[in-house]
């Protein structure tokens, strides 16, 4: 559904007398008239406006900036590789080259661009120069943060235009998730803690589309295995999430299930997307008469009211952007809640014996 302008803002200038509405709509009708997103760009401008009038405050108007310009230049930088899967990979800077979670990670990374999947790091040393090392070159991307002390990106990027820098950690890290269709968390410190419990917590919200998110750890490593036991023992048995949550993450010890695990969530899963409140998976295969039957059976918790439906673009009351055409949709009103089933929900749809 196109983006509604926001009423409020150009009522806003109307009522001290002020065209700054009509101004900017002949602006934008001028420099990109055939856009879907001209509500989304007018809405934009008026807000900067609205600020500029307020003036309230010269540091708030330098974050603005500085942060529509990091957008931007991240925008049209990986704009080139939208249509390539990715990995973002986290772990310890700390660890050495010669210790084995070092050349597992270093493993991970070739296993991931063996895959043709793109390894995206925070350009570091540790974990992250060791997957750099491993794709190479052309299967990485480092967003890099700019700090007051000297900060080197490691070998494998610096000096790339795949390399981003970026002045504030925040929109890093919205990055770090947004282009990831797949995390892959190495054992770390407190950054790699705080990125783990941020992504499961964007995910169990429904904040942040489902993806993959591995736990990777050499075997015996028991770094996951009690970090897992924890959210057990004290967040799920006392209620503080669902037993469902859980089944966010998986564990694994060695690069290459990681590799098939991200496979196997794309096997027949591509996206998703809300639209008001029906929910929508898009499929690569259609689901046999079986399988579509027995979802209400399986999976009726996840619905607000009604059942799932199965169409592809042709009959869809739901539009979607060309390149997607192909794809079939199963859509249905999901509760918003329980995202951990949604998971199971994509493992079933995944499921070769399922496909029509």
């Amino acid at each position: 559904m196109p983006y509604k302008a926001d009423p409020r803002l150009a009522e806003h200038f109307l009522a001290q007398g002020l065209e700054m509405a009509e101004q900017v709509d002949a602006q934008l009708q001028q420099v990109a008239p055939t856009s879907p997103n001209l509500a989304l760009y007018r809405d934009m401008l008026l807000t900067v406006l609205r600020m500029a009038q307020d003036d309230h405050n010269r540091w708030n108007a330098k974050i603005t900036l500085q942060t529509l310009r990091e957008l931007d230049h991240a925008f049209r930088t990986l704009e080139r590789f939208r249509p390539r899967r990715k990995v973002t990979v986290f772990g310890s800077a700390r660890t050495v080259p010669d210790h084995a979670l070092y050349l597992q990670a270093r493993e991970l990374g070739s296993a991931l661009a063996a895959a043709d999947l793109m390894v995206i790091t925070g350009a570091g040393g540790g974990i992250m120069a060791a997957a750099h090392e491993g794709a190479g070159p052309a299967h990485s991307l480092g967003f890099n943060i700019a700090l007051p002390f000297e900060q080197h990106a490691n070998a494998t990027l610096a000096g790339s235009e795949q390399l981003l820098p970026f002045h504030f950690f925040f929109i890093r890290k919205l990055f770090f998730v947004k282009e990831a269709d797949a995390l892959v968390l190495c054992p770390g410190g407190f950054g790699t803690l705080d990125e783990a419990l941020e992504v499961l917590t964007l995910v169990q919200t429904g904040k942040s589309p489902l993806v993959p998110i591995l736990l990777l750890d050499e075997p015996g490593g028991t770094y996951w295995e009690g970090l897992e036991a924890f959210i057990r023992n004290e967040l799920e048995a006392k209620r503080y999430i669902l037993p469902t949550d859980l089944r966010l993450i998986r564990r694994v010890t060695d690069p290459q299930s990681a590799v098939e695990e991200i496979e196997r969530f794309y096997a027949n899963y591509h996206s998703s997307r809300w639209l008001n409140r029906l929910f929508i998976l898009r499929l690569r295969h259609g689901l046999n008469a079986v399988a579509l039957a027995g979802l209400g059976e399986h999976f009726g918790d996840l619905l607000t009211s009604g059942t799932f439906e199965q169409h592809d673009l042709a009959n869809s009351p739901t539009p979607d952007e060309p390149e997607l055409s192909h794809l079939v949709r199963l859509s249905f009103h999901f509760t918003g809640r329980a995202y951990g089933r949604l998971r199971e929900l994509v493992d079933f749809v995944n499921h070769p014996e399922h496909w029509a």
